[in-house]
C-alpha cells in the first residue's frame, strides 16, 4: 500500500498552456509536512526492501566482490609519486606518497579519520610543484560545496587557514610553492539566492594567510554566468583561465604571465568550440579542439601571432574521436574512442604518428598521467570483466606493464563481453555492449539490465563494477548502450541528443530493448532499465513513453521536472543541454512533450519502480524524485511497487562511502532479483 500524498491546486501558465503542479509543496524541503511525507515514504520502502529474503545474502556477496585493492593513477611532483589506494572496504580512499615506485608507501591524508561514518570525502587535491604541500578540498555528505585546506606532506600537519565558498573549484599552484590560484563563488548572503552559483571569481591565496587576505585576480561581473577555472602551464610561466558556461562544452581561454599584473589576454573568446590546453613550448600553445573537426584534432597557436589565419594543424581529425590529449616524453599521447572503447596513439611534436600502445583488451582508459620531460606514462585501464589496473608505459623500451597487482575473487573466464549494433527509430546505428555468461541460450527469457546515460557530451566506455558482476553471476545480461547525447562519435553525436533532439536519446534506448526482444535475448517482463541523474531522466521518460516494454525501472537521482529544473541549485548550468521552458516557447513545446513529471497517465500499467535520491543532493535536488514518486503513486493504483528510497547524509554520488554504496547497491539488486525471481 503506497502512502497517500496531498494534492494542491497549483497551476502555471506556460506561454498559453496551463500546467498543473499539484505537488509543488514538496519543493519546500525543510517544512514539517514535507519531512513527514519523506519519512513515511522511507518507512514504506524499507519495509518492502528489508523483507526480501535474499537481501542479506546479496549484501554479503557484494562485500566479497568489493573487497579488493583499488588504486588511482599515480602522478609525480618533485621527486615523489602520489596516488590513492583503497584496501577493499575502506569507506574512503587514502592518499599516499612514495619516493620511488617500489619504495614504502607513506600516508599523506586518510579521509577515513575525518568522520566516524565516512561521509567526509576528499573531493579535490592539488600538489605543489615540489611535492611538499597539498591543497585539498573536502565535502560533507556528498555535497558539491568544498572547504580547502593546506597540508605539509613531510609532517602531515595542516596550516590554519580554511578556504570556503568553493564549488567545482580548480587549484593552480605557483611553481615557487608560495601559494595558489583558485576559483570560488560569492559568500552566502552577499547576492540573491538565485545568483549563488553565479559571479565566479579567481583569487590568489598565499600559504599561511587567512582567506580574507586573498587577492582578487579576475572577475567578469557583467557576464555573471561565466565561470573561471585557473591552471598554470607546465613550465610555470603562464596562468591560464578555462572560461566555461554551465555544461556547454564550448569554452574560452584567457592567459597572462604568472608574474604579471597586466590584464588577461583573451586568446580564445568566441565560445565557438571546445579548447583543451595540452601544453606549450614558450609562446607556442597546443590545443585539442573540435573547431571545424567534430571528432577532434590538435592545433598550435603562436601567441605572438594569435590571428586565426596563423593557426596550424598538427594532428588532423580522424574517423575515431579524440578523447584526451597530453604531452609526455615530449610526445603527444592521444586517446581515441573507436566504437566507444579506447585506443592510445603516440605522435611527435610535428604530428607524425609514431606507434600505438597496445591495451590488454577491449576497454577504457579511466586515468592518465605523465610529465612532458619524463620517460614514463601511467594509465588506469578497465573493462566490464577487467578490474581497474594501473599500468606504466616505458618510452625507452616501449613496454606497457602493470604497476600493481589487483587480485580479485571474481573469475571472469566463464563470462564474455561483445559489442552489437542496432538501428534506432530514425535509422541511426547505435552500439551496445553485452556482458553475460558464456554459452548464453537465446530463449526469449533471459533477465537483462540495460544501463544508459545519453547526454552532456559524456561517453559510456567499458568499466568494471560490482553490481554488473553480481547481475551476470545470477544469470543476467548486462547491457550498456552508447546513446546519442554522449561523445562516443564526437560533437555531432552529442548535438543529435540535446535540446529539440532530446527525443532521439529515448528512441535509442527504447530501440535497444526492442532489439534484445527481436533477437530472442529476452522479453518485456524480463527487461530492467537503470540510469542516474540525466540517466534518471532517460529511464523515467522511456518508462512513461513505453511502460509495457520494461519489467523493472531503477531511477537514480533523476532530473524529472523539465519545466522547473533550472530554478534549483546548479540547474541553470544545464540550459544549454536541455533548454528553458519558462522563457522560450519553442523550448517549452519539446520539453513538455517528454518531461516525465508531465506525462504520467492514469489507468496505465507501470512496471515496478525504485526511485532513489538523497538529502544532500545539491546538484539534482530531491524534489525531482519526490514529485515523480507522488505523481506515479497517485496515477497508478495497481499491485506493482512504486518505491522512493531516500538516503541520509549523501548527495549526488560524489564521495559516497563504501558502506553506503554496499547498502544502496544491495537494495537495487534485491529489488531486481525479487521482481524477476532470480535465485
Amino acid at each position: 500500500m503506497q502512502p497517500a500524498t496531498r494534492r494542491e491546486n497549483t497551476v502555471e501558465d506556460y506561454h498559453g498552456t496551463l500546467v498543473a503542479d499539484p505537488y509543488r509543496w514538496l519543493e519546500e524541503v525543510s517544512t514539517q509536512e514535507t519531512q513527514a511525507w519523506v519519512q513515511e515514504q522511507h518507512s514504506a520502502t524499507r519495509t518492502y526492501l528489508d523483507a526480501i529474503p535474499d537481501r542479506d545474502q546479496i549484501k554479503q556477496r557484494y562485500r566479497e566482490l568489493f573487497n579488493y585493492p583499488r588504486y588511482s593513477t599515480p602522478y609525480k611532483k618533485g621527486e615523489r609519486y602520489f596516488f590513492s589506494k583503497n584496501t577493499g572496504l575502506q569507506n574512503q580512499n587514502v592518499l599516499y606518497t612514495q619516493s620511488a615506485l617500489r619504495a614504502n608507501m607513506k600516508t599523506v591524508l586518510d579521509p577515513n579519520t575525518l568522520s566516524a561514518d565516512g561521509t567526509v570525502a576528499l573531493t579535490n587535491q592539488a600538489m605543489s610543484e615540489d611535492g611538499k604541500l597539498l591543497a585539498y578540498g573536502t565535502s560533507k555528505s556528498g555535497s558539491d560545496w568544498q572547504e580547502i585546506r593546506i597540508r605539509r606532506v613531510d609532517d602531515g600537519r595542516d596550516y590554519d587557514e580554511v578556504i570556503q565558498y568553493c564549488k567545482f573549484a580548480s587549484i593552480a599552484w605557483r611553481h615557487d610553492s608560495t601559494g595558489f590560484y583558485y576559483n570560488r563563488l560569492p559568500e552566502p548572503g552577499t547576492v540573491p539566492e538565485e545568483d549563488q552559483t553565479n559571479y565566479s571569481k579567481v583569487y590568489w591565496h598565499k600559504v599561511g594567510t587567512q582567506q580574507e587576505e586573498d587577492q582578487l585576480v579576475f572577475e567578469r561581473p557583467e557576464a555573471k554566468e561565466l565561470s573561471f577555472s585557473p591552471f598554470i602551464s607546465n613550465d610555470g610561466v603562464y596562468l591560464l583561465l578555462n572560461v566555461w558556461c554551465g555544461t556547454d562544452p564550448k569554452n574560452r581561454i584567457y592567459y597572462r604571465e604568472v608574474t604579471s599584473d597586466e590584464p588577461f589576454t583573451r586568446l580564445l573568446d568566441e565560445a565557438d568550440a571546445s579548447y583543451n590546453f595540452v601544453g606549450n613550448d614558450g609562446a607556442i600553445f597546443y590545443f585539442q579542439t573540435n573547431l571545424d573537426a567534430p571528432r577532434g584534432r590538435i592545433i598550435v597557436i603562436d601567441t605572438t601571432k594569435p590571428e586565426r589565419t596563423q593557426w596550424r594543424e598538427i594532428v588532423s581529425e580522424q574517423s575515431d574521436v579524440m578523447d584526451f590529449a597530453l604531452i609526455v616524453n615530449q610526445q603527444f599521447v592521444l586517446g581515441y574512442m573507436h566504437d566507444a572503447h579506447h585506443q592510445v596513439k603516440l605522435y611527435n611534436k610535428t604530428g607524425t604518428f609514431l606507434r600505438e600502445i597496445e591495451l590488454p583488451t577491449l576497454g577504457s582508459i579511466m586515468g592518465v598521467s605523465g610529465e612532458p620531460d619524463d620517460d614514463e606514462l601511467f594509465l588506469s585501464f578497465t573493462s566490464f570483466l577487467y578490474p581497474s589496473t594501473i599500468f606504466r608505459y616505458d618510452f625507452e623500451r616501449h613496454e606497457l606493464k602493470p604497476l600493481w597487482e589487483t587480485p580479485h575473487t571474481f573469475d571472469p573466464s566463464g563470462y564474455e563481453t561483445r559489442q552489437v549494433f542496432f538501428t534506432s527509430k530514425d535509422g541511426t546505428h547505435v552500439p551496445m555492449f553485452l556482458t553475460h555468461k558464456k554459452g548464453l541460450v537465446l530463449n526469449n527469457n533471459n533477465p537483462v539490465l540495460i544501463y544508459g546515460y545519453g547526454g552532456f557530451d559524456i561517453s559510456l566506455t567499458p568499466s568494471f563494477g560490482i553490481t554488473p558482476l553480481l547481475w551476470v553471476e545470477r544469470g543476467g545480461i548486462y547491457a550498456t548502450v552508447n546513446l546519442r547525447g554522449g561523445n562516443e562519435y564526437g560533437e555531432e553525436w552529442h548535438k543529435a541528443g540535446m535540446l529539440e533532439k532530446k527525443q532521439n536519446v529515448f528512441d535509442d534506448f527504447i530501440a535497444a530493448a526492442e532489439w534484445l526482444i527481436e533477437n530472442k535475448y529476452s522479453n518485456p517482463t524480463r527487461i530492467a532499465i537503470e540510469g542516474g541523474s540525466n540517466g534518471g531522466l532517460l529511464v523515467a521518460a522511456s518508462m512513461v513513453q513505453r511502460p509495457e516494454l520494461y519489467g523493472v525501472v531503477i531511477c537514480r537521482v533523476p532530473v524529472i521536472d523539465m519545466l522547473r529544473y533550472h530554478r534549483f541549485t546548479v540547474g541553470r548550468y544545464w540550459i544549454s543541454e536541455y533548454g528553458n521552458a519558462e522563457h522560450n516557447p519553442e523550448h517549452f513545446k519539446f520539453m513538455y512533450a517528454y518531461s516525465p513529471l508531465h506525462n504520467v497517465k492514469e489507468g496505465v500499467e507501470y512496471p515496478p519502480t525504485l526511485i532513489m535520491t538523497a538529502d544532500t543532493d545539491d546538484r539534482v535536488v530531491p524534489a525531482h524524485a519526490w514529485k515523480f514518486a507522488a505523481t506515479l503513486q497517485h496515477a497508478y493504483q495497481g499491485k506493482n511497487p512504486i518505491l522512493l528510497r531516500f538516503e541520509l547524509k549523501a548527495g549526488h554520488g560524489m564521495g559516497k562511502p563504501t558502506a553506503k554504496i554496499i547498502e544502496e547497491e544491495s537494495d537495487i539488486l534485491a529489488f531486481l532479483f525479487q521482481t524477476f525471481s532470480m535465485q
